[in-house]
């Protein structure tokens, strides 16, 4: 019996095949978000879900509930919920803000936009191209990649400033004029015509989100299988790998 196949008789008692793993393929891999950015991500996925699905119920209340109405709170514990969760979003975002000056380059760019770059829209072509199935790899990207990256500003940074200053304007009236929230957010109401447009505004702008959310998801899990580049686990361990 020569070595190799006394190597592979030994890889199916033991499990080991060190000649394998030597011919598989390499892994390379870059550390890219830090960990209060990685925290911040799942604390605000968390954040979001809660306030889409509280902020269904609040827009579309459940039936009445029976017996005495002093024996049911539900409405009010679905609003505390989504008022915590709005000051978790709100914070977080602050905070967010604030990890991006002092973080690592990456922590920046979901609030830039290189919108001056003929390289950066050379790549959303490259990634449209991607995404429309027309060629067969996307471009190894250490952080977002330029159509992501677009995504994140629009449909999350700039969609979160208008859903935080909504809220906390709608906040502010149940809160009273003399407020914090009434005299940062007051001015919302008005320029926006009344009370209930910006209420109808608010809700449109929940299902916004919900649809954003949708696509980031798919957009990570379709680049996890088919781009050889890791997204979701990226967000857990901060490194990306890539796949040879």
């Amino acid at each position: 019996m020569n070595a190799r196949s006394t190597s592979a008789a030994a890889g199916d008692a033991t499990g080991t095949d060190p000649s394998a793993v030597a011919r598989g393929a390499s892994i390379k891999s870059v550390y890219v978000y830090e960990a209060p950015v990685r925290l911040w991500h799942w604390i605000n996925a968390a954040a979001i879900t809660v306030l889409a699905v509280t902020g269904y119920f609040i827009g579309s209340p459940l039936p009445t509930m029976p017996g005495e109405a002093s024996a049911h709170f539900l409405m009010g514990y679905i609003r505390f919920a989504h008022f915590t969760a709005g000051y978790i979003l709100a914070v977080g975002l602050i905070g967010r803000i604030y990890w991006a000056i002092v973080g690592n380059h990456h922590a920046r760019e979901l609030f830039t936009l290189p919108v001056f770059s003929l390289a950066y829209w050379k790549e959303v072509i490259t990634m449209l191209k991607w995404y429309a199935f027309l060629i067969p790899q996307p471009s190894q990207y250490v952080g977002h990649n330029p159509m992501a990256r677009m995504a994140m500003f629009c449909g999350y940074f700039l969609f979160t400033l208008f859903m935080v200053a909504t809220g906390f304007a709608m906040y502010g009236e149940g809160l009273g004029m003399d407020s914090w929230a009434s005299h940062l957010f007051g001015w919302v109401i008005p320029l926006m015509g009344q009370s209930q447009d910006v209420h109808t505004w608010h809700h449109l702008g929940m299902w916004g989100m919900v649809i954003f959310v949708t696509l980031h998801v798919y957009a990570a899990i379709r680049e996890d299988i088919m781009g050889r580049q890791s997204i979701i686990s990226t967000m857990v361990s901060g490194y990306r790998t890539f796949k040879r």
